[in-house]
């Protein structure tokens, strides 16, 4: 027995029945070599991580465009805590961390430069729309590495269905969905306490008495009310009243963050120019890198812009846009 199958015994030992077993994987796109040492979902894990996508996250905005402190999260910030979270309530609930982890790590792979000031740019320019989660899977299914990262079918899915609409197949995946939200609440109030645009008083009362005036406490009571109240179900929840409260701290957000504050001052300016590259890119798709083109002009420029840092979309605007000075 080698070390894989030894991991994968422990989790028939020691998960519980529901959980998402690793040698019950519904298996990649392509066929793989299994590996000795690792489970298909820990194998997807350090695939995600080696990933030049991954990489890429620490100069992608969450909130704050460009921000000059050392200490606003960035999208791999985000992302880190999204995983630590949810690791945190698979652990206690007996499940899977492996995947998980990898789907956490995944979430946010296809998100655009400038956070979701991005992403509306790009929805609004692209013939078919753009969704952040569905460029993500289509980042591990086609992109990186030119040919994708032939994922296993539960970290597809989980990254496919981490927002919107639709519940992922694993009650993992359904880990990620609630942990993602409470990471960005609360990391995003933090950021915006520290940047003056609100003041932690002026949070709903209502909501700080009922998870916590401080970040800590917050953080603690929705991963606890998570835990406590998916323990030994099939679907992974809050309960009511504590996701009522979550989600009047992501409207009061919305209200005074997200939307017409001074750290969204600069949004318009960021959507301009992102749809500025769209249009020279999907009619000049010569001008591409090599490899970008292969499906057609529209969704090659929307890829391409979508995997661009915030600092290389500024720099590649200059170039594109900003008249130089004539130099001898």
């Amino acid at each position: 027995m080698n070390l894989r199958e030894q991991s994968e015994k422990w989790e028939h030992q020691h998960l519980l029945p529901n959980a998402a077993f690793s040698d019950r994987s519904k298996g990649r796109v392509r066929d793989d070599e299994p590996c000795p040492v690792r489970t298909v979902f820990q194998r997807d894990r350090d695939r995600i991580i080696h990933c030049k996508a991954f990489r890429r996250l620490k100069h992608k905005t969450q909130v704050f465009l460009a921000p000059e402190g050392d200490h606003f999260r960035t999208r791999l910030t985000h992302t880190l805590e999204v995983s630590q979270i949810a690791r945190t309530v698979a652990r206690a609930l007996r499940l899977n961390e492996d995947l998980t982890e990898a789907i956490a790590l995944g979430h946010d792979l296809g998100h655009t430069p400038f956070g979701h000031a991005g992403e509306d740019a790009l929805d609004k320019v692209y013939p078919g729309g753009f969704e952040h989660n569905r460029q993500s899977l289509r980042v591990v299914d086609s992109l990186e590495q030119g040919k994708g990262l032939n994922l296993t079918f539960e970290v597809r899915d989980g990254i496919l269905n981490h927002t919107g609409p639709d519940r992922p197949i694993t009650l993992e995946g359904q880990i990620v969905k609630i942990a993602d939200r409470i990471a960005y609440i609360n990391h995003d109030i933090d950021d915006a306490i520290r940047a003056e645009v609100i003041r932690e008083e002026q949070l709903p009362r209502e909501c700080t008495a009922m998870i916590g005036k401080h970040h800590r406490e917050r953080i603690n009571t929705m991963v606890t009310d998570m835990i406590m109240n998916s323990s030994d179900k099939d679907r992974i929840s809050m309960s009511d009243e504590v996701w009522q409260a979550t989600d009047k701290l992501r409207t009061f957000l919305f209200e005074n963050v997200y939307i017409g504050s001074p750290a969204k001052a600069e949004q318009d300016k960021a959507v301009r120019m992102l749809q500025a590259l769209y249009q020279y890119y999907s009619e000049n798709p010569d001008k591409l890198p090599p490899g970008w083109e292969q499906d057609g002009a529209s969704q090659a420029a929307c890829d391409y812009i979508a995997g661009m840092t915030d600092r290389y979309a500024i720099k590649l605007y200059q170039q594109l846009f900003v008249p130089r000075g004539y130099h001898m």
